[in-house]
């Protein structure tokens, strides 16, 4: 399906976004430096039941600054996805955000929950919320210094290699994989790969520390609609203890998703048919 592309006018910056199928609002978060179009196959099973709207953070892709690029900040991603579903006109949305998207989301609930209908967090990277978050905080310090003194490559590859993330065609926390692809991909799947590893660069450098250090507002989301997703094959990862430690200090729910922290890509049917399922039970 040929989604309906737009865009936003935010303070600051313009949100790209685009909008599949009829119904209830599903607004998209993408994680990290991914962008809108990581959810094209997930969008596509979802629109016959919502109208699918899937955007780019500001900084990343097509969501562009109105000057110079600006430190990640997440009360401003917040007010972002707020303004979005207002623009909408259709009421609170139901909410889905992924690893940093999740963050966004749990932001937007707890400053906005008018907005929100019921969210979805899926894998988020609260490690603000461990018992003890400093290895977590000191491997993401290391990612940071390893992109300024060593560069993009290097630190991207240190991150899926320390996340047990694939070098293949797939996508992880930071969208397309690095490595070259094991089957010819399509013309939309190749635009998105090179978008989005264009962001590389601005997430490692302006996102990786805000989107750690950020400490979801407990008190504020405490009964609110929100569910934390884990994929199947994270259990025993540090990104399960992360979406566990917000679970239980929330007393939510958890939905297991299909595979891993980037499930969405290999598995679109049966991920959008799980979430179709959280959002129903949430």
């Amino acid at each position: 399906m040929t989604p309906q592309t737009s865009t936003l006018k935010v303070p600051g910056a313009s949100l790209y976004y685009e909008m599949r199928g009829s119904g209830p609002v599903l607004l998209i978060i993408p994680g990290g430096p991914q962008d809108a179009g990581v959810f094209a196959d997930v969008a596509g099973y979802l629109a016959d039941r919502y109208t699918v709207v899937a955007y780019d953070p500001r900084g990343n892709s097509r969501s562009t600054f109105d000057g110079e690029q600006q430190e990640q900040d997440l009360n401003v991603h917040g007010d972002d996805a707020a303004r979005l579903i207002e623009a909408l006109g259709a009421g609170p949305a139901y909410v889905f955000g992924t690893s940093g998207g999740a963050q966004i989301g749990l932001n937007l609930a707890a400053r906005h929950p008018g907005r929100v209908r019921a969210l979805v967090a899926h894998e988020p990277p609260s490690m603000m919320l461990l018992d003890d978050p400093s290895p977590s905080l000191a491997g993401m310090r290391d990612l940071h210094d390893t992109y300024r003194s060593q560069g993009v490559e290097a630190a991207m590859q240190k991150f899926f290699s320390e996340n047990s993330l694939s070098e293949g065609p797939g996508q992880d926390e930071a969208g397309p994989q690095d490595g070259p692809p094991s089957f010819e991909p399509s013309p939309e799947e190749a635009e998105t790969f090179a978008r989005v590893s264009g962001n590389f660069e601005y997430w490692l450098a302006h996102g990786v520390m805000p989107l750690s250090l950020y400490r979801p507002d407990i008190e504020a989301l405490r009964g609110r609609p929100v569910v934390v997703g884990i994929g199947e094959e994270s259990i025993g990862q540090p990104i399960d203890g992360m979406g566990k430690a917000l679970a239980d200090r929330l007393g939510s729910k958890r939905a297991a998703f299909p595979g891993d922290h980037m499930g969405f890509a290999p598995y679109p049917d049966r991920f959008a048919e799980t979430l179709h399922l959280t959002l129903r039970g949430a």
